[in-house]
């Protein structure tokens, strides 16, 4: 049996026209409790990857410039406990996606993400 994972990655990589860029092993995303609990709407983008950050920030309703607004979490433990949003990790840097309730989502890429001085 093929894993759910790697399907859903590549419908993405398919849909959008991308290469699939997983995380590195045991690097890091940005994570705001409302999106670790479910809530919808979730965003999320990709910076460039920088040390042991995979460059993904994900969140639920509005955004907060709060430094306590996310949290640390392994990429495995996303990918691992099958949150909502896992199989968008393939995409690659620059990229952002916009989950809704009734199956809706909204991906694009946004390329002022690569910008460093963004980071």
């Amino acid at each position: 049996m093929q894993d759910p994972h790697v399907v859903q990655q590549a419908d993405v990589r398919r849909r959008y026209g991308t290469e699939i860029h997983m995380p590195e092993p045991g690097s890091k995303l940005g994570l705001a409790q409302a999106a670790a609990c479910g809530m919808i709407p979730i965003s999320g983008l990709r910076h460039p990857p920088s040390g042991d950050m995979s460059g993904w920030y994900v969140w639920s309703g509005d955004y907060s410039e709060d430094s306590e607004f996310f949290q640390p979490l392994h990429v495995s433990h996303a990918v691992s406990d099958e949150m909502v949003f896992a199989h968008y990790l393939a995409l690659p840097p620059g990229w952002r996606f916009l989950i809704g309730a009734d199956g809706y989502e909204d991906v694009w890429y946004d390329a002022s993400l690569l910008a460093t001085e963004s980071l």
